[in-house]
């Protein structure tokens, strides 16, 4: 429901190997400098999202601005190299209009998650990071609004939040930029699982969204611990 998917199966698969790969040279690396070390970091962190739905249809898409809020904790194994796992409230979603035989018009997705990102966090330098790891998210909500009228299918009439799938999981990437206690950060988070779970209409198997999730976010962070 946008372009084709920039990350086609062999892609994924290398994704999670790369890192699992990393998550492993962490947990090396770590045994090997735990004199390193430093104290953990706790705190709050919260920004803006940019959110779309990317599937191998060419129907048009509109991104959505949201928002993510939450809290992460930081582990250090060394100088170099920190655990991150993260807890967050995020939006995603997007408006789709379809032109096909089986639906024409455009409809608005929002769906609202606790998201669970597990990082690697690589030290650039004393103030620049790069992080890699793989999230889970769990549905809270997820709800869709006509934008234009539909013919054959009217998305608020069929769809709700049983039809889509409760868990989205994929991987996370971004840089990170901390001075003392006060951080901000870009990210890109690119689902693997499809939003729509698989159903039938009129002898005709749809999922609605047909699509995977990816979100750009911008975000602050602050150290309270």
């Amino acid at each position: 429901m946008l372009k084709k998917s920039k990350f086609p199966g062999a892609g994924k698969k290398s994704l999670i190997l790369i890192s699992s790969s990393l998550l492993l040279i962490f947990l090396v690396h770590s045994s090997v400098n735990a004199q390193e070390t430093t104290s953990p970091r706790f705190g709050i962190k919260g920004g803006v999202n940019f959110s779309n739905l990317y599937s191998s249809d060419d129907d048009h898409t509109k991104m959505r601005t949201g928002y993510n809020l939450g809290l992460f904790g930081k582990f250090p194994a060394s100088k170099s190299f920190s655990f991150q796992p993260e807890l967050y409230y995020t939006t995603k979603g997007a408006t789709v209009t379809y032109k096909n035989s089986f639906v024409e018009g455009t409809a608005r997705f929002n769906f609202n998650y606790l998201e669970v990102p597990l990082l690697l966090v690589v030290n650039v330098t004393e103030n620049f990071n790069v992080h890699v790891g793989p999230y889970a998210s769990f549905l809270v909500s997820g709800k869709v609004k006509n934008e234009s009228s539909v013919d054959l299918f009217d998305f608020e009439e069929n769809i709700n939040s049983d039809d889509y799938n409760k868990v989205d999981a994929g991987i996370a990437a971004g840089i990170g930029i901390d001075v003392g206690a006060v951080g901000i950060g870009a990210r890109y988070n690119y689902g693997f699982t499809k939003v729509g779970k698989e159903k039938s209409f009129l002898g005709n198997t749809y999922r609605f969204p047909d699509a995977v999730n990816g979100v750009i976010s911008l975000y602050a962070t602050l150290s309270l611990l």
